[in-house]
């Protein structure tokens, strides 16, 4: 509840001197339905969620590689943040004095990488434990947000380096996502020679 409001006020006063009068006047809405249901506070944690639903606004592709997916969906949610750029980087300057706040953003951010994974097609049972998942997605999800921050090409080109770098570790490391290794190709003398040392006497006869 108001929060694309508060974002808009936010672009021309910093997100620690608006009211919620303020708010609710941008929002067109009564100052007294936000009594007991939201305040600065509880606007300013519920903007990590407002974003996360633009990350369910596309479709993947079942055959592309789980990275690509990721990829494309935490982008997306990027891209809705562009909108709103000043008014987010003013709310993420006076969270970084609110500790309180800071520690609500840990929760938010597995709670993005959760619906990252849903979203990517990639919330079943198979290998990792989904909270394990979800971790490294967070991660990813915080480094490129950094990028972001200091981003100065329209394209995006920073952020979408950043997110792209750490997806790519995570699948480097013995297929984070399905917890299984990746399959080697023998195409290559050394991976040949490889699957060869590895065979026993008795598979050899």
């Amino acid at each position: 509840m108001g929060v694309r409001a508060a974002l808009k006020l936010a672009t021309d006063e910093p997100w620690a001197d608006l009211t919620l009068a303020q708010i609710a006047d941008g929002a067109g809405i009564p100052l007294e339905q936000f009594h007991g249901v939201a305040n600065k506070d509880t606007i300013a944690d519920s903007v990590e969620r407002y974003f996360d639903r633009a990350m369910s606004e596309g479709s993947f592709d079942e055959e592309e590689m789980p990275r690509t997916r990721l990829f494309d969906v935490i982008m997306m949610r990027f891209e809705a943040m562009e909108d709103y750029r000043p008014g987010l980087l003013s709310l993420m300057k006076w969270r970084q004095s609110q500790p309180l706040r800071l520690m609500n953003l840990i929760a938010a951010r597995q709670a993005s990488a959760d619906w990252a994974l849903v979203c990517a097609g990639l919330d079943s049972s198979e290998g990792l434990p989904k909270p394990v998942k979800a971790t490294g997605v967070a991660w990813a999800i915080a480094q490129a947000e950094r990028a972001w921050r200091k981003e100065e090409s329209a394209d995006l080109s920073r952020t979408m380096a950043a997110l792209d770098g750490e997806l790519r570790k995570m699948e480097e490391r013995a297929s984070w996502i399905t917890g299984r290794r990746r399959k080697k190709s023998a195409d290559s003398p050394s991976e040949a020679a490889e699957a060869r040392d590895e065979t026993s006497p008795e598979q050899a006869e």
